[in-house]
């Protein structure tokens, strides 16, 4: 969960660290409004310098919304393998999400605003189609064991965990064991709601 994107160009300059300017930009001007020239002037370098590390601007949205769908595939890939009942991978998937956007939290808030306006973006929206589709399918297998409400309609269920899940790249900032306590609350407060209640 941890991985940097990967890095490659000319000692001195660091792929990564032209990654994360561009990240920073992207979600304060947005990308259409930001420049190759204005990333050059952020980095103190020249523009030529850039394209020793990436191709173009869309080469970098294709490296920030990768980075931070990565990270949630790998997520879902780990509630997938688990041996233990859908509910119990679908609460390791909701709290394994959380500690991806705390962790590439810049990454995940771009991610949250692609619209599908180019290639990149369209590309991206598919992917978490997929992983919408993927936790729809747990709260589904959830409800047929009995461990969930079945009165709630599963595609439903899985936006609104998820929607939570989103919502904290709005407001939350990094702090020493954060994430974990905030993955406890975010688990507590969707599951809370949505199990059957045992008698």
């Amino acid at each position: 969960m941890t991985d940097s994107p990967r890095r490659r160009g000319r000692p001195g300059h660091d792929q990564g660290a032209v990654l994360a300017a561009a990240v920073r930009l992207f979600n304060a001007r947005g990308y259409e409004a930001t420049s190759m020239g204005d990333l050059a002037e952020e980095l103190g370098i020249t523009k030529s310098s850039i394209y020793h590390h990436v191709s173009s601007k869309q080469d970098l949205l294709r490296m920030a919304v990768d980075h931070a769908l990565d990270g949630l595939q790998e997520a879902a890939d780990e509630a997938a393998a688990m041996p233990a009942p859908p509910v119990e991978r679908l609460e390791l998937l909701i709290r394994r999400s959380v500690l991806v956007l705390a962790d590439r939290l810049e990454f995940v808030t771009l991610l949250l605003r692609v619209r599908g306006n180019n290639g990149v973006e369209k590309e991206a929206l598919n992917r978490r189609r997929i992983l919408d589709a993927q936790v729809t399918e747990l709260v589904k297998q959830s409800q047929l064991d009995g461990d969930l409400r079945a009165d709630v309609d599963p595609a439903t269920a899985a936006r609104l965990m998820f929607g939570m899940v989103n919502s904290l790249a709005e407001w939350y900032r990094p702090r020493r064991g954060g994430a974990t306590a905030l993955a406890d609350a975010v688990v507590t407060m969707a599951f809370e709601g949505l199990r059957t209640r045992k008698v």
